[in-house]
């Protein structure tokens, strides 16, 4: 549950939604890990006896196409098992009532857009796809990932997962709307995220000085000391009870 004082801070963020007009909503794999899914180094065996390099970079991906893929599509496996919990159904109800709403999440599970969110920003890519080295040609795959003896494309590249590695930048137009997003909000809502992965964290604090800034999370995080409103909770446990008494009007 929230901490002593919140009561008061919930109602600080619920005064600060029902006036809003436009909200940006920044996600992290805090709220996934309640559908099920281990944050990023906690899927499979592969974290234990392999650096982060080896399973989530180019040089890594250059050397071992094939140790990649089966990294990957073993997340893909767990992503398919998974289901959205109340927080991401939460996040979904509240786009329909606010007129100018944006979500930005660094996970790449496809877990909002399965609870029904639209307009989602997915600023580290997804498990959807994969794309071409050297074409940047396309395929989805299914629940199964990429068959291993189809990485090699015919123009001569390899196909890899469609997700932002360790060391790349984030795909530029998606992330000029997040910006964008988080400049122009009357609120900003952080759940799930430790604010430690840059340039990400930095849409919670570092491009609007006007917004009500909240943050929804069970442990202190990097920003606690900087936001309006602090919730040590779950997403799936207070977003819920945080609409239930909002009663906001939907968009015209």
């Amino acid at each position: 549950m929230a901490e002593a004082d919140g009561d008061v801070t919930l109602d600080a963020l619920r005064t600060a939604l029902r006036s809003a007009n436009s909200v940006f909503v920044l996600t992290g794999s805090g709220i996934s890990a309640e559908s099920g899914l281990p944050t990023f180094r906690g899927v499979g065996g592969l974290w234990r006896t392999h650096r982060v390099e080896e399973l989530a970079s180019p040089l890594g991906f250059a050397r071992d196409p094939e140790l990649v893929w089966t990294w990957y599509n073993e997340r893909k496996a767990a992503h398919v098992r998974a289901q959205p919990n109340a927080g991401h159904y939460a996040l979904a109800r509240l786009e329909e009532a606010i007129g100018d709403f944006t979500l930005a999440t660094q996970n790449v599970d496809s877990l909002h857009l399965r609870a029904g969110s639209k307009r989602v920003l997915e600023l580290h890519g997804n498990l959807r796809e994969a794309r071409c080295t050297g074409c940047d040609a396309r395929r989805r795959f299914d629940a199964d990932g990429l068959p291993l003896d189809q990485i090699e494309h015919f123009c001569g590249g390899r196909f890899r997962p469609d997700i932002v590695w360790f060391g790349e930048p984030l795909p530029p137009a998606v992330w000029r709307e997040a910006e964008a997003a988080a400049a122009r909000a009357d609120v900003i809502l952080v759940a799930g995220t430790s604010a430690i992965v840059y340039p990400a964290a930095a849409l919670a604090t570092h491009y609007n000085e006007r917004a009500f800034v909240a943050e929804v999370n069970p442990e202190p995080t990097a920003i606690s000391g900087r936001v309006d409103c602090v919730l040590r909770s779950t997403a799936a446990e207070l977003l819920p009870q945080l609409l239930g008494d909002l009663e906001l009007p939907r968009p015209t």
